[in-house]
């Protein structure tokens, strides 16, 4: 793609540093926000009860460990090839093949889904907080933004997840 322009497999390149980055940008934000939250209140609460908050907010910090845990093994598995394939399986640059035997073994299958139910978590909550963030919150328009960033992560789930399922079911092969 992107040929003569850039070079057999340039643009893949290119975009897998800008994912790259944007990933290793995406978790100093994190890092810093959390010793920022910390920093503003270093004693616990008193209570142990929870304020009014979702799973998603509470989980928020789980899930992007959980996350970033992932996105290394999936570098390392459908990238690279070096981990959860038999000897010779793993064929470069030949995608297709290696979505399928990656993921008949129910296993990496089902990690695949849980990941992409970290994600679903995380971007309900992010998308949420970004709309916080830039004031689009209001009394009138709560409920229209939560059922959009619950949409949204619902769409990217079923969507990531529909690979490792179709491939399961035997639908591809």
């Amino acid at each position: 793609m992107g040929e003569p322009l850039f070079p057999y497999s340039g643009l893949l390149w290119v975009v897998r540093i800008v994912l790259l980055a944007s990933v290793a940008l995406h978790i100093t934000a994190a890092v810093q926000l959390t010793r920022m939250n910390w920093a503003a209140r270093p004693h616990g609460y008193d209570t142990k009860q929870s304020i009014a908050t979702t799973y998603a907010a509470r989980t928020m910090r789980w899930s992007g460990v959980i996350l970033a845990l992932f996105i290394v093994y999936h570098l390392l598995h459908l990238t690279a090839g070096v981990v959860s394939f038999q000897p010779g399986q793993f064929v470069h640059l030949s995608v297709y093949h290696n979505v399928v035997a990656g993921f008949s073994v129910w296993y990496v299958a089902g990690f695949y889904i849980v990941a992409m139910a970290c994600l679903c978590l995380h971007l309900d909550h992010g998308i949420w907080s970004m709309f916080q963030t830039l004031g689009w919150n209001n009394a009138r328009a709560t409920l229209a933004l939560q059922t959009l960033s619950r949409g949204v992560a619902l769409v990217v789930f079923v969507g990531f997840i529909s690979v490792p399922v179709a491939v399961l079911a035997g639908w591809v092969h």
